[in-house]
C-alpha cells in the first residue's frame, strides 16, 4: 500500500463538520494523550479509552492511568472529554504475542498490540455508538502511523465504526506533546510499555 497522508485527510473530515461528533480514543499514556486531545477537542466530543494489556508492571500501568486522569481534569478543552480505565488484564497481551517473543522493536510484535489495543477500541466505539475511534499511538515517531491507520480501517468494516485517519505526529504534534507534558509535570516513561520494550528504553 502507498503512502498516505494521514493528516491532510483528517484535515478534510474536520473541514466538513457542522456539529462535534463522537470519538473514541484510544490512549496508551498522558504524555501522548496530551496534544490528541488539545488538538481534536476543538472538533470532537472525546472518550478517552486506557486499555493497555501490554503494559508492565501493575505499578505502571496505574501510573499511566493516574497522570492521564489528571491531564483530562486539567487540560482546557472545547468539548467534553470524559476518561474510561478499562480492566487490566496481562495474560490478553502476552496470549496475543505469543511466539513473537524475540521480534524486534518496531516489527510483527507491534503489529499485534497495535491490533489488540485498537480492536478493544473499536469494540469499545461500535457498542457505545461512536462515529469514530483512533489511538493517540501515532502521535509517536518510533510508532508506524500507516500501519496503525491500515489496521483501523481493517477493524472499521469488522465493527461497523469509522476509524479517524490520523498521523498526530505531524504539524508538530510530537513537539508539542513534549510542551504540554514539560508544562503539566506529566510523568513521561522511557519505554513504550511490555516487558520487550523495556529491554531497549528509548523515548515513546
Amino acid at each position: 500500500m502507498q503512502n498516505v497522508n494521514y493528516q491532510r485527510e483528517l484535515d478534510a473530515l474536520i473541514s466538513s463538520f457542522k456539529d462535534a461528533p463522537k470519538l473514541l480514543l484510544h490512549a496508551c499514556c498522558a504524555p501522548c494523550s496530551s496534544y490528541c486531545l488539545e488538538y481534536l477537542s476543538q472538533y470532537f466530543e472525546i472518550t478517552v479509552l486506557y486499555y493497555n494489556p501490554n503494559i508492565s508492571p501493575t505499578e505502571e500501568f496505574a501510573k499511566r492511568a493516574e497522570e492521564l486522569r489528571r491531564l483530562v481534569s486539567e487540560l482546557p478543552v472545547k468539548n467534553p472529554v470524559t476518561l474510561v480505565v478499562d480492566d487490566y488484564e496481562p495474560s490478553e497481551f502476552f496470549n496475543a504475542v505469543k511466539g513473537l517473543e524475540n521480534e524486534p522493536e518496531g516489527g510483527e510484535r507491534c503489529f499485534v498490540c497495535y491490533r489488540l489495543r485498537l480492536e478493544r477500541a473499536a469494540k469499545y466505539a461500535a457498542e457505545h455508538d461512536f462515529d469514530y475511534f483512533c489511538s493517540t499511538l501515532s502521535i509517536s515517531p518510533l510508532k508506524n502511523a500507516q500501519k496503525l491507520n491500515e489496521i483501523g480501517e481493517e477493524l472499521s468494516e469488522i465493527y461497523n465504526v469509522k476509524n479517524l485517519p490520523n498521523d498526530f505526529k505531524k504539524k508538530g504534534g510530537y513537539l508539542r506533546s513534549i510542551e504540554l507534558s514539560r508544562e503539566y509535570g506529566l510523568y513521561r516513561q522511557n519505554y513504550c510499555g511490555c516487558v520487550f520494550s523495556k529491554r531497549n528504553t528509548s523515548d515513546v
